[in-house]
C-alpha cells in the first residue's frame, strides 16, 4: 500500500482514499486476481425475473460470493457455473480491509467486477447482506471510473467523483445503504490492465460477527 490510509469524506460515512495502493501493489493484486479467475472464471450475472444480462462480468473470492440470476440476488459458497468453492480472498485485499474498515472481523465476500469499454452500473444499494454494521470497501484497478453516490433514497441528490486505479472507497455508517453507481469508465486512462478496462473489488461482511466477538 501507499503511505497511511488517510481519506477524504465525501459525505457522512463515505470516505475516498485516493491512490491508497501504489503502482507495485496494484500490479501484484492484479496478478492475484488473475490466479483467482483461473479457479473461478468470470461469468455474466443476469437480472432477476427478466434475465437481462449485466454489462459487467464478475467473479468472487472468499467463503461467500454474490450472484444474480432469474431466481434473484443472493450469496452462495460456490461458483454458479463450475459448482466449485470460491478461491480465497487475496491477502493484499484483506490488508486493505483491515486498514480502512475499522472492523476486526475479516470480510466474507470479495466481489470482482470487470468493466469493459461501455460497461456501467446503475444506481443501487448493497443490501443483500444479513448485517449492515460493517462497511463495504471498494478497490479500483485499471481505467478511471466516473462514480456517483447519493443518499439512502433513490431520489436524493448525488455527488460524482472519479475513482482512479489504486483508489479505495468506503461505505459505512450513514452511507452503508447509500445509492451508488458507475456512470462510465474512461477508456485508456490507465495502462495497468493489458487490454484496458476496469476491475473493481468490493469487500463485504455478509453475516453478523459471532456472538461475543469484539466490535
Amino acid at each position: 500500500m501507499a503511505a497511511g490510509p488517510k481519506g477524504v469524506a465525501v459525505r457522512p460515512g463515505a470516505v475516498h482514499h485516493p491512490r491508497l495502493l501504489d503502482a507495485a501493489a496494484q500490479r501484484a493484486l492484479v496478478e492475484d486476481l488473475r490466479a483467482a479467475a483461473s479457479a473461478a472464471p468470470f461469468f455474466t450475472p443476469r437480472m432477476p425475473r427478466s434475465g437481462k444480462p449485466f454489462s459487467v462480468r464478475m467473479t468472487n473470492c472468499g467463503p461467500l460470493g454474490w450472484v444474480s440470476d432469474v431466481a434473484g440476488y443472493r450469496y452462495q459458497p460456490h461458483h454458479p457455473e463450475t459448482g466449485r468453492p470460491w478461491p480465497p480472498i487475496p491477502a493484499a485485499a484483506l490488508e486493505v480491509w483491515h486498514a480502512v474498515s475499522g472492523r476486526p472481523e475479516p470480510p466474507e465476500a470479495c466481489l470482482v467486477n470487470f468493466y469493459a469499454p461501455g460497461a456501467r452500473m446503475g444506481l443501487h444499494q448493497d443490501r443483500d447482506e444479513e448485517t449492515f454494521d460493517a462497511p463495504v470497501v471498494s478497490v479500483s484497478l485499471g481505467d478511471t471510473a466516473v462514480f456517483r453516490i447519493g443518499g439512502t433514497s433513490r431520489n436524493d441528490p448525488t455527488t460524482s467523483l472519479k475513482l482512479a486505479s489504486g483508489d479505495v472507497f468506503v461505505f459505512g455508517g450513514e452511507a452503508r445503504l447509500a445509492f451508488h453507481g458507475i456512470d462510465r469508465v474512461l477508456a485508456g486512462s490507465s495502462t495497468l490492465l493489458e487490454k484496458g478496462g476496469r476491475l473493481n473489488l468490493t469487500l463485504r461482511r455478509v453475516t453478523p460477527p459471532p456472538v461475543g466477538a469484539s466490535a
